[in-house]
């Protein structure tokens, strides 16, 4: 009895998130819903998914944002892990979102050394998605799908020329690309460790699981001559255990 006293106190209590120096409770969704603002994502609580806050600070985040990882590896950014700031580190207090191209102020993934800074959102989108103005999937790429790095594209869903140097969602057999928000409404979600790069070779994971069959058959082969060749030696040791001893003669 004492441990469920215990365990409601804590829950009634909150929870503690580095962001915020005092602990975050449970608010009503439904009071809630339009009204607050989440501190990481800046997206009002248009749902009635649990939101967490500290009321004497008017500091808010939304379940999903409170549970968003601390360190993230993302294809994006392959030469170094992302870790969550809750606010921009620059003088400025803002950054610009290398994904979408738009400003932010709230809590991003960001890697110092390189200044690449990205969205929470955009860091959980999807690596492909299916939208109704195109019967494929489209394709989580990082910037533009032309060799041409200095060509312009229109998204061809809201048909506005798009960032060159944003990310995109695009269909390559069909010439097909769209923004992400065109593509999606992007919010926290699930953070994958790993997604997909662009263009990567589908045949690539097969490859390598024949390689490494090959590699392994081939130890198993050496392995079997080794035995082969002990057992062999290991007989003529009996052998000459039970063959007469040579004798010779001196004159």
């Amino acid at each position: 009895m004492g441990r469920q006293n215990q365990s409601r106190d804590s829950t009634s209590q909150g929870k503690q998130h580095f962001s915020h120096p005092h602990n975050l409770k449970l608010v009503n969704s439904a009071l809630a819903a339009g009204t607050l603002t989440c501190n990481a994502c800046e997206k009002p609580n248009n749902s009635n998914k649990p939101y967490y806050g500290c009321s004497s600070c008017q500091y808010f985040l939304h379940e999903n944002c409170f549970n968003a990882p601390r360190f993230l590896n993302h294809s994006s950014h392959p030469s170094h892990p992302l870790t969550l700031v809750p606010i921009p580190t620059y003088s400025s207090r803002s950054y610009t979102c290398k994904a979408c191209g738009s400003a932010g102020n709230g809590s991003c993934f960001s890697c110092a050394c390189c200044e690449f800074d990205i969205h929470l959102q955009c860091a959980s989108c999807p690596s492909s998605v299916l939208v109704d103005k195109h019967p494929h999937h489209m394709e989580l790429i990082f910037g533009s799908p032309y060799q041409d790095k200095n060509m312009d594209y229109i998204c061809d869903i809201c048909n506005v020329i798009m960032n060159r140097n944003s990310w995109l969602y695009y269909c390559t057999g069909c010439d097909f690309g769209s923004h992400l928000q065109c593509a999606i409404s992007p919010e926290v979600g699930v953070f994958t460790t790993q997604q997909p790069r662009p263009n990567q070779n589908p045949n690539r994971n097969s490859t390598m699981e024949m390689i490494n069959a090959a590699n392994e058959a081939h130890e198993q082969i050496l392995a079997a001559q080794m035995s082969a060749q002990i057992a062999a030696r290991g007989r003529e040791a009996c052998l000459d255990l039970v063959r007469p001893t040579r004798r010779y003669s001196y004159y």
